[in-house]
């Protein structure tokens, strides 16, 4: 009795999630159905309809508009690597090659839309910097990636949360309307908001040793982190200082500490696997930093 209870309450749940889901992208659907049904969403080899189901999504142009904001915001640029998950038509994609200059690739699961996309890229003259897989992304490998776009449904960037956050440290992420649960993104576009962006950090904690910051002596910092959050200590010459404003963006570390005269000390540095280099701020004057990781926490 308690299995069958345990499975009925799991299928109401997750009933009520898709039903609240599906009721959201039908509102959303509202935002892009004038520019929509006033062109074609297809070729004459292949039309979608909007709201159509897919391998646990349904399909919804992204608003023109919107699209351009992702990408502005991930700062994409002609040396950029654009991967957009659940391609569709492959607007995204297109407009980071044609707009931005990048190389982009989308994956997309459904084949007829998957040619459609690619249809569009050659239509739109970047059929040569577009690629787009017919595949699924929780099999194709994105690693190469140094921006990621996303629009799918929350549990699916839940999934996919871990690998993005084992990325290379230092690529952009962004998501069309979706979070990725208690992972904070670093910037929400739009009131209300419509997208989020995030930058995939280094994993930085544990015990470094910082030299510069003593004549003779080494530095100790102590990072602890939660995804981009980090907080820590810096001990010198047996004074221990709080790091003031942590921030982590990628492998860049900045901070501040008050050193023992009230001095403010202002830190930039970059965390590059188990290596330290950086510099120092301090009354008018730039001193450089090297360091070395000594404990992984």
């Amino acid at each position: 009795m308690r299995q069958i209870t345990s499975q009925v309450s799991f299928f109401n749940t997750h009933s009520i999630k898709k039903s609240m889901v599906f009721f959201i992208l039908c509102l959303l659907s509202f935002q892009v159905f004038a520019q929509s049904n006033a062109r074609k969403l297809g070729d004459e080899k292949y039309e979608p309809r909007l709201g159509q189901s897919g391998k646990d999504v349904i399909w919804l142009p992204t608003n023109t508009d919107l699209v351009t904001q992702m990408l502005n915001v991930a700062k994409v640029r002609p040396n950029d690597i654009v991967y957009d998950l659940g391609a569709g038509d492959g607007k995204i994609a297109i407009s980071a090659a044609k707009d931005f200059g990048a190389q982009s690739f989308g994956i997309e699961f459904n084949p007829e839309m998957a040619a459609l996309a690619q249809r569009n890229a050659e239509r739109a003259g970047v059929g040569d910097r577009v690629k787009i897989i017919n595949g699924d992304i929780f099999k194709e490998d994105f690693t190469k990636a140094t921006v990621l776009t996303l629009y799918l449904l929350p549990e699916l960037n839940l999934q996919l949360k871990p690998q993005i956050l084992n990325m290379k440290p230092g690529t952009r992420v962004v998501s069309n309307t979706f979070h990725m649960g208690d992972w904070e993104p670093d910037i929400e576009i739009g009131n209300p908001v419509r997208a989020y962006y995030w930058v995939v950090p280094a994993k930085v904690a544990g015990t470094w040793a910082i030299y510069g910051l003593h004549p003779t002596q080494k530095a100790t910092l102590d990072i602890v982190q939660y995804q981009q959050r980090v907080g820590g200590t810096l001990a010198i010459d047996q004074h221990i200082y709080p790091i003031l404003k942590p921030m982590l963006e990628g492998e860049k570390l900045k901070f501040s500490y008050v050193d023992k005269d009230q001095m403010l000390h202002d830190m930039e540095i970059d965390m590059t696997g188990d290596a330290a280099n950086g510099i120092n701020r301090f009354d008018y004057k730039i001193t450089k930093l090297v360091g070395k990781r000594e404990k992984v926490r």
